[in-house]
């Protein structure tokens, strides 16, 4: 925090006494800046636009999955690109409500896809249930996937 600041005032300092030396690396230094955000932001906006082509549908299945992973899961990409990876946290609800039933998201496990799954591709799977608080029951809920954050390749 100190070193920063000591840098600015030192900019400062320089960019006073010297300006015609210190204006051109000043304003390349802060085009170059400019030119880094936006394109992490054109980055971040192109990963959202993709997130939101995907359909990834969870429900209880305990006849269908396995009984320590009672989860079923189906993830549908139809982005454009290949998705590369997933990572995602499992929420519980009950119909028509918005308190998440799941223990805190701290605590929670990170649920993770695939790997790569191509454009128009499907995939299903059977995942564990994230811990439930007590006195209720996985039958009675419904579960949704938040807080997705994945890379995809063009």
């Amino acid at each position: 925090m100190i070193f920063g600041a000591i840098l600015v005032l030192s900019w400062f300092i320089l960019l006073i006494r010297y300006p015609a030396k210190a204006l051109p690396i000043s304003l390349a230094a802060l085009l170059g800046l400019g030119l880094v955000a936006s394109w992490v932001l054109w980055q971040e906006s192109r990963e959202n636009r993709y997130l939101a082509h995907l359909e990834l549908r969870l429900s209880y299945a305990p006849d269908s999955c396995p009984a320590d992973r009672p989860l079923s899961l189906h993830l549908h990409n139809g982005s454009e690109a290949a998705m590369q990876e997933l990572r995602w946290q499992v929420t519980a609800y009950r119909p028509g409500d918005s308190v998440n039933l799941a223990q805190g998201l701290f605590e929670a496990p990170r649920y993770s896809g695939p790997g790569e799954l191509l454009p128009g591709a499907d995939w299903q799977s059977c995942m564990p249930l994230p811990t439930l608080r007590s006195g209720y029951r996985a039958s009675t809920l419904e579960f949704r996937a938040e807080q997705l954050q994945g890379t995809f390749s063009r």
